[in-house]
């Protein structure tokens, strides 16, 4: 009897992981884009704004690339990768319209307490401010860095000076190369030009870069080491939503869309990561809708900023665009998702949101 319990216990252990998905994916890449509303996504340019001299130097030229009355055209005007490529071969969380819910778990809804939800899959409390703090959360992308398999082959790269405080770069060993930082060590051409050109164009904002530079530091970091894990965080649509510029942030999502599209094209083109990464693409909070003005900002008095989106697309995601089913999903989820991809059970000490089932090997 006992031998046939045997039998049958190794049969059922035998089945339980032939069950398990094979995931094809080697590497991720989770890109965020810095307070883009679920609005502008899903139905691109808004109309109260797009005319408005307040908001918007040139309307005129604005409304001639971004307007049109059909809001599945203006959203394919404004970021037409999301909408040809990841509505191909992906999946689009987060129009509410649809029922598609996608919300911040915590309580602030602002920048480094999103930020710390979606790398560590948990909220704290103790983190109340964008200070330059280090954070005492152990991120996804650190729990991965420490894993010998792993070792050396995460890094992240992000446009505000908060990020090396976020990711806590030193107790981590995860490189961050964020805010007007050069590129360090054996450097390519194209990384000696970048360090030389970016303290000549000045920004307008203290703390954050153009996106341009994050993004071309990526990509040369990732031709040249090849990350497993790789973070790019794009900051300009939430500044220039603060300056109160809706020009500017159009144009800029749009430039992040293009950006994005760079990515996938290079990924796709490149052994070893053809056909084996995923990307994940998120935002760390929304934005306001009502009244008029309160599109510029975020935070628990301004209603809707904790109304988000995400993005997946990659071998182990069956295609099935916008999702326009009923659902409940939130940003806590995301860390634990990215580790699930590569295989990886990180549970941020008991407390992080469960992964993302319906997009990983279905």
């Amino acid at each position: 009897m006992k031998h046939l319990t045997a039998i049958i216990l190794v049969a059922l252990i035998s089945w339980s992981v032939q069950a398990q998905p094979s995931l094809r994916t080697e590497h991720v890449i989770l890109i965020t884009l810095d307070g883009l509303r679920w609005q502008e996504l899903f139905t691109g340019a808004d109309l109260s704004l797009i005319g408005d001299e307040d908001f918007v130097g040139e309307p005129d030229i604005l409304k001639h690339r971004f307007w049109n009355e059909d809001a599945m055209i203006r959203r394919i005007r404004l970021m037409p990768f999301f909408w040809s490529v990841i509505a191909e071969e992906g999946r689009i969380y987060g129009n509410r319209a649809h029922g598609s819910l996608v919300n911040l778990t915590n309580n602030f809804w602002f920048s480094y307490p999103g930020y710390n939800e979606i790398l560590t899959g948990f909220i704290d409390d103790r983190i109340t401010s964008n200070d330059k703090v280090d954070n005492p959360n152990v991120t996804v992308l650190e729990y991965i860095n420490g894993l010998p398999e792993f070792r050396n082959s995460v890094a992240a790269f992000a446009s505000w000076d908060v990020f090396p405080y976020i990711i806590n770069e030193q107790r981590s060993g995860v490189p961050v190369n964020a805010g007007f930082r050069s590129a360090e060590g054996d450097l390519t051409d194209h990384e000696r030009f970048l360090n030389e050109i970016q303290p000549q164009i000045p920004s307008p904002w203290t703390t954050v870069r153009f996106d341009a530079f994050t993004h071309h530091y990526a990509m040369e970091y990732l031709e040249k080491y090849a990350p497993r894990l790789l973070y790019i965080s794009y900051g300009e649509t939430d500044d220039f939503a603060h300056d109160g510029k809706y020009d500017q942030y159009l144009n800029s999502a749009a430039q992040t869309d293009a950006f994005i599209n760079d990515i996938w094209t290079w990924v796709q083109s490149h052994a070893p990561y053809r056909n084996a990464t995923t990307l994940i693409i998120t935002t760390d909070h929304g934005r306001g809708t009502q009244p008029k003005d309160a599109w510029k900002s975020h935070g628990t008095e301004i209603n809707g900023s904790d109304q988000i989106w995400f993005a997946v697309i990659g071998p182990d995601t069956t295609p099935m665009g916008e999702i326009k089913t009923g659902g409940q999903y939130y940003q806590n989820q995301i860390a634990r998702t990215v580790a699930a991809f590569l295989g990886v059970e990180y549970t941020g000490e008991g407390k992080a949101g469960e992964a993302i089932e319906q997009v990983i090997g279905k």
